[in-house]
């Protein structure tokens, strides 16, 4: 058995993964592939590729791409998810603020520097004609946090991914303002160099296992409802969010990549265009 370990956020698009770890899949070409659940989302899963706490992590594009560019020794073997995030843009229930205008000059929770909540702040901050260089930040690592963080008003607002809040939206606890879908496919695989470069069989195995998978995942019988029950979500929104997610079994292409990397630099979110063969195997 060759040990590979892999992170993810325990969200409802990781659950082909899971599928397949359970149902011994990986085990059977003998990878025992170990998945950690990261809550703390992207920002955090860049330190542990870096550090070398995972060999593998299904992460948000923009994230990875940023951190690559800032020195991660790792690559984008593929797309896992090629539609858009679409990011909530959340304030307590009882906020005063009743419109995204509002929030203009306002501080935005994030989970940490780095992170797609706080990359996303500023591609939304630039949407919205705002000054991107006067936006604020309260770091609440996890949507505990930011709960905590907007209940108590350190922060006035949050985004994270539309689905999984909507259970704070509909218990009371958030009141989503407005959405705003990532300009890119959301999320890809990214693994350490040092990986890639000692067991790019195991990696190959590894993703046609799950590509496999997510190619058919949609048509697996009652799947909704199998998502709904895992991850505490009404049916009618598991369904909506099935038709809005398209998953992905290709590489990130040039094309794609140099558009995210423009975006990213005008931003001022990365310092540099960096080599495609930097950031994608």
């Amino acid at each position: 058995m060759k040990t590979i370990k892999i992170a993810g956020v325990p969200e409802h698009f990781n659950l082909p993964w899971h599928m397949c770890i359970e149902d011994g899949e990986f085990e059977a070409v003998g990878i025992d592939l170990q998945w950690t659940d990261v809550p703390e989302g992207t920002g955090k899963m860049c330190q542990m590729l870096r550090d070398g706490e995972t060999d593998i992590a299904v992460i948000l594009t923009e994230g990875i791409i940023k951190d690559i560019a800032a020195g991660n020794q790792s690559k984008i073997v593929q797309v896992y998810v090629k539609s858009p995030l679409i990011w909530g843009i959340h304030v307590a229930a009882d906020s005063k603020y009743e419109t995204l205008s509002d929030l203009e000059n306002k501080k935005v929770a994030i989970s940490r520097m780095g992170s797609g909540s706080h990359l996303m702040s500023i591609v939304n901050a630039q949407n919205q004609n705002w000054n991107t260089e006067s936006l604020q930040f309260e770091i609440v690592n996890t949507i505990d946090g930011a709960v905590e963080s907007l209940s108590s008003e350190k922060a006035d607002y949050f985004m994270w991914e539309r689905f999984m809040t909507k259970p704070l939206v509909d218990n009371g606890t958030f009141r989503k303002v407005a959405d705003c879908p990532t300009p890119w496919p959301c999320f890809v695989i990214a693994v350490r160099n040092e990986v890639l470069e000692n067991q790019p069989k195991i990696i190959t195995q590894i993703l046609e296992i799950i590509n496999s998978t997510t190619e058919e995942f949609k048509q697996i019988p009652s799947i909704d409802r199998t998502l709904a029950s895992k991850y505490n979500q009404k049916i009618e929104d598991i369904q909506e969010w099935l038709k809005l997610t398209n998953w992905s079994q290709k590489q990130l292409d040039k094309k794609t990549l140099d558009k995210i990397q423009n975006q990213l630099l005008s931003l001022q979110i990365i310092e540099k265009i960096v080599p495609d063969e930097m950031i994608i195997k």
